[in-house]
C-alpha cells in the first residue's frame, strides 16, 4: 500500500470524525432525540424536554467534552459500578502502554526503519510504499536490529510492571467495592441443582429438609424453579398486545378499522384486540395456577443468614453423590437468565455441541469476506478477477479509496453481525445469568476476532494452510516473522477506518437515532423508556484486539502507534460520555471482565515474542533470537504468579472478606426487612403479577393479574 492511499483513508475517516462531533453536538440539543442521547438523564429526572426554540440548539459545542473529561472514577463508580470503571481502566491501560511504546517507536525504531535499504523520499512522499517505515526496511544482518531487540525487552518488562499493578488495583477495588456494597440478595444465595426426591414428596420439601438438617444454624429460605416457558410466552404475547392497543388509542385520527369475514364486516381494532388481550388474560391466569402447584425443576435457590455461610454450602460438597445437591452461585435477581431452567439436561447438552459446530463454520464462512479484502489490497488480483475495473482502476483517487479505505470498511461491516451471533450462541450454551452470557460473549468474539481478522489476514490462504501452519509449531516464528510485517499497511488502514469509525458510531448512535426516526411518529408518550447498558461483549474484544494490533507491530511498524493512541483518546471521552448520558447498569460483575483483558494482554506479548523470534532469525540476527526465548517464559511465568495470586480474588470472597462483612451489619435494624424480602427475591419474573389498563379510560382497574404464589 502507497502512502496515498492511506493518507485517502485517513482524509475520510478524519473528516467523518469531525461531521460526526458537529451533528452530535446538535442532535443531542434536539428534544425529539433526547431519548437516543441522554435516556439515562432522562430516566434519572437529571434533564428535561425542552419545547421552547433556542437557537442555541443549532450551534455546535463542545462543552460535552469538558463534562466527559472532568467525570471521576469515584463518580463512575457510584453511578455505573466497578464494570465501568474497570471498563475505562482497560483504555487507560491501553493509553499508558502505547503512549510509552509510541516514544520509542515513533523517535528510536522509526528513523532507524526509514533509513534502511529504501530510503524515505521526502520529495515524493505520497508515492512512498508504506514498507518503508516497518521493520521489512532494516537490512538483513544489520547492527540496528539490536536497537529493535532492546525496544522489545523494554515494553515487555514495561507492560509486566503496568498489568501488575493494574490486575492489583482492580483487585483492591473489587474487595473495597463489596464491603462498601449494602446487602445483596446473591451474596446470601446459592443455586442448588441435582436435588433428589423421595417417594411422596415435592422438591420444595426436599431442600427444606436437606438444609435444616445439615446447615440447621445458617439456613433461611429456598425458592424452588419452576418451569415457566410457556408461561413467559404468554406475558410477552400480552405485553406486545397492549403495546399495540396503546399505540391505537394514541392515533385517534386514524382509520381504527377493518373488514373482516365473509360478509366485509367492519370491526373495530381496539375493541378486538381488548378482547383477545382478555382471553390471554384468562390463560395467564390458568397458567400461573398451574405452575405455582406443579412443573417444579430439580433446581433451588436458598438463601442462608450470612454471606459466610452461603460461601460454605457453595464450596462444600453436599452428598455422597457429587452429581446430587450440585452447588454453585446464585447472580443477582436481575441477572438470571430464566430460559435456562426450562431446559432439559439433554437439550443443554445438544446445545454445547450445536454451539462448537457453528462457531466452526462461521470462522470457516468469515474466510469469504477475508479473502475478497485481500484481493481490494492488492490491485493487481483485482484488475484479475474483474477485468473490467480495469479502467476505473488506473484513476488515482478510486484506486486509493479501493486499497486504502474501502477492505477494512468491508471488513468492519462483516464484524458488526458477529457479536450478536455470538450472544445467541452463548445464551444456549446453558449459563444461568446474562453476566456470564456476556463474558463468554465476549470471550467468544474476541477470539473469533484475533482468529478471523489477525490470522487469517496475515496467513490468507485455505482453512487447511492456516491449520498446517498451527500444527507444526516449530515453523510459525519464522511463518509469522515473513507474513506479519507484510501485512502491516493493511492494519495501519484498518486502525483508521474500523478504530475511528466505530467509536464515532458509538458517540452518533446510527442505529438507535436511525430507529427513533422511522418509529417516532408511532410512539407514545405512556412507553416505558428503555435505558441500554453498555455492550461490553462488542466494545472489549474491539479495544483489546486493537492492543494486540499495537503489542505486536510497536517494533515492526511503529507508524502504526499514533493512530492508535487518536483511537483510544477518543475512546476514553465517548465512553464517559456515554456512561453519563447513555448507559445504566442492570447488573454489575464487580469487575470480572478485567481476567478477560489480562489474558488478551499476555496472549499478545507472547505472539509478539514469537514474532520477534522469527524476524531476527529471518534477518540473520541468530544471537537475537536466542536472547529473545526468557521473555515468553518470563511472561507466562508472571502470568502464573497473577493467577495464583489474583485470579482467586475475582472467583469467590475470602472468608476474612465475607466475615468482616456480616459482622459489620451483625447490628443494623435493617437487616431484618432484608431478609424478609430475600425470601422473595429469586421469584421468577413470570409468576410476579402483571397489571395494564383495562381500557383508556380506566388507569387502575387491572388487566393482567396472577393468583397467589
Amino acid at each position: 500500500m502507497l502512502v496515498s492511499a492511506l493518507l485517502t483513508s485517513l482524509g475520510i475517516n478524519s473528516g467523518l470524525c469531525v461531521l460526526f462531533f458537529v451533528l452530535y453536538s446538535i442532535l443531542k440539543k434536539q428534544p425529539s432525540n433526547y431519548e437516543v442521547y441522554i435516556p439515562r438523564l432522562l430516566a434519572e429526572g437529571s434533564s428535561k424536554r425542552r419545547s421552547r426554540f433556542n437557537l442555541e440548539r443549532l450551534i455546535p459545542s463542545t462543552g460535552w467534552v469538558t463534562r466527559a473529561w472532568k467525570l471521576s472514577e469515584e463518580e463512575l463508580l457510584s453511578s455505573s459500578g466497578l464494570d465501568a470503571v474497570v471498563f475505562m481502566r482497560i483504555i487507560t491501560f491501553s493509553l499508558k502502554v502505547f503512549t510509552f511504546a509510541a516514544v520509542i517507536g515513533i523517535f528510536v525504531l522509526l528513523p532507524v526503519n526509514c533509513s534502511g535499504t529504501q530510503e524515505l523520499d521526502f520529495a515524493d512522499l505520497s508515492n512512498n510504499s508504506l514498507d518503508v517505515f516497518s521493520i521489512s526496511n532494516v537490512k538483513s544482518g544489520s547492527s540496528s536490529l539490536w536497537i529493535h531487540f532492546a525496544a522489545v525487552y523494554i515494553v515487555t518488562i514495561f507492560v509486566l510492571c503496568l498489568l501488575y499493578y493494574e490486575f492489583k488495583y482492580v483487585s483492591s477495588k473489587r474487595i473495597a467495592y463489596f464491603l462498601s456494597s449494602k446487602p445483596q440478595p446473591h451474596q446470601f444465595t446459592i443455586l442448588v441443582r441435582g436435588i433428589p426426591v423421595s417417594g411422596g414428596s415435592t422438591v420444595s420439601e426436599s431442600v427444606e429438609r436437606f438444609f435444616s438438617e445439615y446447615h440447621p444454624t445458617t439456613y433461611l429460605s429456598h425458592m424452588v424453579i419452576r418451569r415457566t416457558n410457556k408461561l413467559s410466552s404468554l406475558i410477552y404475547e400480552a405485553k406486545k398486545l397492549y403495546g399495540t392497543i396503546v399505540q391505537l388509542q394514541s392515533e385517534p385520527s386514524q382509520q381504527n378499522y377493518r373488514l373482516a369475514g365473509f360478509f366485509r364486516k367492519k370491526v373495530d381494532l381496539i375493541d378486538h384486540y381488548e378482547k383477545k388481550l382478555e382471553n390471554i388474560e384468562q390463560n395467564v391466569r390458568l397458567e400461573q395456577s398451574g405452575v405455582s402447584l406443579a412443573e417444579e425443576t430439580r433446581a433451588a435457590f436458598v438463601s442462608f443468614k450470612s454471606r459466610y455461610g452461603a460461601a460454605v454450602s457453595f464450596h462444600l460438597q453436599q452428598s455422597v453423590n457429587p452429581t446430587q445437591w450440585v452447588t454453585e452461585q446464585a447472580p443477582e435477581p436481575d441477572d438470571v437468565y430464566w430460559p435456562f431452567f426450562s431446559s432439559s439436561f439433554m437439550r443443554r447438552w445438544v446445545s454445547k455441541l450445536v454451539v462448537i459446530v457453528v462457531c466452526i463454520l462461521l470462522t470457516i464462512l468469515f474466510l469469504i469476506p477475508v479473502v475478497v479484502v485481500q484481493g481490494l489490497t492488492n490491485l493487481a488480483q483485482l484488475e484479475v478477477w474483474f477485468p473490467f475495473l480495469k479502467s476505473i482502476l488506473t484513476i488515482t483517487f478510486f484506486s486509493q479509496v479501493v486499497t486504502g479505505y474501502l477492505p477494512s470498511l468491508i471488513l468492519q461491516l462483516f464484524l458488526k453481525i458477529v457479536p450478536p451471533i455470538m450472544e445467541f450462541l452463548s445464551s444456549i450454551q446453558g449459563y444461568i445469568s446474562l453476566s456470564d452470557i456476556e463474558k463468554s460473549s465476549c470471550n467468544k468474539v474476541l477470539w473469533f476476532t484475533i482468529w478471523n481478522i489477525f490470522f487469517a489476514t496475515v496467513f490468507s490462504g485455505s482453512v487447511l494452510y492456516q491449520v498446517n501452519i498451527f500444527l507444526d509449531p516449530k515453523n510459525i516464528p519464522s511463518k509469522l516473522a515473513v507474513a506479519v510485517p507484510a501485512q502491516a499497511s493493511f492494519f495501519v488502514a484498518y486502525v483508521v477506518t474500523s478504530g475511528w469509525t466505530s467509536v464515532l458510531s458509538e458517540l452518533f448512535r446510527v442505529i438507535p437515532l436511525t430507529c427513533s426516526l422511522l418509529t417516532g411518529c408511532c410512539k407514545s408518550s405512556d412507553e416505558e423508556l428503555d435505558i441500554p447498558s453498555v455492550p461490553y461483549h462488542k466494545d472489549i474484544p474491539r479495544i483489546l484486539f486493537f492492543g494486540l494490533l499495537g503489542i505486536t507491530y510497536f517494533f515492526l511498524a511503529p507508524i502504526i502507534l499514533p493512530f492508535l493512541l487518536v483511537y483510544l483518546c477518543l475512546a476514553y471521552i465517548i465512553f464517559r460520555n456515554q456512561f453519563i448520558n447513555v448507559y445504566a447498569p442492570k447488573y454489575d460483575t464487580a469487575g470480572k471482565f478485567w481476567p478477560i483483558a489480562h489474558n488478551s494482554v499476555i496472549f499478545s506479548l507472547v505472539l509478539m515474542h514469537a514474532i520477534a523470534i522469527g524476524i531476527f532469525t529471518v534477518k540473520k540476527l541468530p544471537t537475537a533470537s536466542t536472547l529473545i526465548f526468557p521473555l515468553p517464559v518470563l511472561t507466562l511465568l508472571f502470568n502464573e504468579y497473577c493467577r495464583k495470586r489474583f485470579l482467586p480474588i475475582f472467583i469467590a470472597y475470602s472468608a476474612e472478606v465475607l466475615v468482616k462483612k456480616d459482622r459489620l451489619e451483625e447490628r443494623d435494624p435493617a437487616m431484618g426487612e432484608f431478609f424478609d424480602k430475600l425470601a422473595t427475591a429469586y421469584q421468577d419474573p413470570a409468576l410476579i403479577p402483571i397489571h395494564f389498563p383495562a381500557n383508556g379510560d380506566s388507569q387502575y382497574s387491572p388487566l393482567l393479574s396472577s393468583a397467589d404464589n
